[in-house]
């Protein structure tokens, strides 16, 4: 599982180092072999182990061709999809075209989502959990199943 918020920096090339909290759990859970994809919803990035992915890519394949939201998410999730290798010092190179989509520069945030991670730009990241902080202060209707929630 991962979880928690790491600020890391991204170097000149592209590379970043994974926190040394996750490389070992990646190291045995997939070898550090990874796959980054953008994000449909958000300008981020989502980074899976490789057998994460493939389960999903699997349940990705199986939609419709016939319906026009499917071949969509089909055309961004595993048309952006690509293979990464951690390296022996624990960093993984993000492709250019990626890095551009989701405006990451130096300053990156790494935010743990169970079975994948998110890399933000800082900024980016600092705008949207501020607009959700303040969406969720506002007066509105939850989803049966977060009333029932307790935290």
């Amino acid at each position: 599982m991962f979880r928690g918020i790491n600020t890391i920096n991204m170097d000149a090339k592209g590379r970043l180092a994974m926190p040394a909290r996750y490389r070992e759990q990646l190291l045995e859970a997939c070898s550090g072999r990874l796959v980054v994809t953008i994000d449909t919803n958000h300008r981020c990035l989502l980074l899976y182990p490789l057998p994460e992915w493939e389960q999903i890519e699997r349940q990705i394949e199986s939609l419709s061709s016939f319906d026009a939201m499917s071949q969509r998410v089909k055309h961004l999730l595993i048309g952006h999809a690509n293979d990464l290798d951690m390296d022996g010092n624990g960093r993984i190179l993000l492709p250019q075209e990626l890095r551009q989509y989701a405006g990451l520069e130096k300053q990156l945030c790494l935010i743990g989502q169970g079975k994948k991670l998110e890399i933000w730009s800082q900024e980016n990241w600092n705008d949207q959990r501020d607009q959700w902080l303040s969406e969720s202060t506002q007066e509105g209707e939850l989803p049966e199943k977060l009333r029932s929630l307790a935290l």
